[in-house]
């Protein structure tokens, strides 16, 4: 057994993220070894040249500041590809047109709906700064692009969202917009969970031969997973986002490298409580890959974590 003494965590007035990470690492337990231990392997992944390296978050954290987080990781052209879901971008849209503002886990919800505002979490999100601010918005753009095509890919699609972003007065705070900008694919293999989907439904409506073509999603990212020397890959929560990049990355003989944040538990058998070790039984992560499985909630921890990261960078 290799003997590495504990140590105590000294804060200076001066400290940095990365000094602290560092120090989290020393302490040797419990979970900040974890977190310090994850800033490694994102380091390692995203300096390793040859390796394709996936993102994947839930849409919640996009109602939040940690959205800023995101975006910085695309506009530093940190991954090659992202997948979540489809109030990604409900949130970041309304958030380019539309402010969400600070509530409580505690309001009356009853309250809440008879004065018009959904309640994320401790977020508050009046009905006109999602739903409504987003058909008015949409709908014009998906009028533009029928003209252009009737078909569609969710990667495609998003992208022409994202161009359509450059003027807006709020625009380069979005997600969507550096995935335009750096040419980083955005697959939504759930597309129609969501307002964002709602409008796409709603279009259809009037337009029978407007298409979703989920399969030119799955042909691009068959040919990312077959023509990649290595993956690697931070997944942030569960759901689709995680499975569908765990599941292509099992055909290059999996990820080399996995850091994964969650609050889910294992001992219900969920895909989303389901740590790394798992993932290695199936396949979908290499049996030699750098991997972890850290317990928390990302709008704490990936501050942390990404600050430190681009100190390293």
């Amino acid at each position: 057994m290799k003997k590495q003494p504990v140590q105590d965590i000294e804060l200076t007035k001066n400290m940095t993220t990365n000094q602290l990470i560092k120090a989290l690492y020393n302490s040797g337990g419990f979970s900040a070894k974890k977190v310090a231990d994850g800033v490694d392997i994102l380091e390692h992944m995203v300096k390793e040249k040859n390796c394709v390296k996936f993102l994947s978050f839930p849409a919640c954290i996009i109602s939040t500041g940690t959205r800023g987080v995101i975006k910085e990781l695309l506009k530093r052209k940190l991954f090659d590809v992202v997948i979540t879901t489809t109030g990604t971008l409900d949130h970041d849209l309304a958030r380019v047109w539309k402010d969400y503002y600070h509530g409580s886990f505690m309001a009356d919800d009853k309250e809440l709906h008879q004065q018009g505002i959904n309640r994320l979490g401790n977020i508050f999100i009046p009905l006109e700064c999602y739903g409504a601010i987003l058909e008015e918005k949409i709908q014009p753009i998906l009028t533009e692009l029928y003209a252009e095509k009737q078909k569609w890919s969710t990667k495609d699609l998003i992208w022409e969202f994202g161009k359509r972003l450059e003027k807006e007065k709020n625009g380069k705070d979005s997600i969507i917009y550096w995935a335009w900008k750096n040419k980083i694919p955005l697959f939504v293999p759930g597309i129609t969970d969501g307002a964002f989907g709602s409008q796409l439904w709603m279009y259809y409506q009037e337009h029978r031969n407007f298409t979703i073509d989920l399969f030119k999603d799955e042909q691009d990212l068959s040919d990312i997973v077959f023509t990649a020397k290595k993956t690697g890959a931070f997944i942030i929560g569960g759901g689709i986002s995680k499975h569908h990049v765990i599941w292509w990355n099992q055909y290059c003989n999996g990820l080399s490298h996995a850091v994964y944040i969650t609050t889910a538990v294992e001992h219900d058998g969920s895909l989303s409580g389901a740590q790394t070790r798992e993932a290695i039984s199936w396949g979908k992560i290499a049996e030699k890959a750098d991997n972890i499985t850290i317990e928390g909630d990302a709008t704490v921890l990936l501050p942390l974590m990404i600050s430190a990261l681009l100190e390293r960078l």
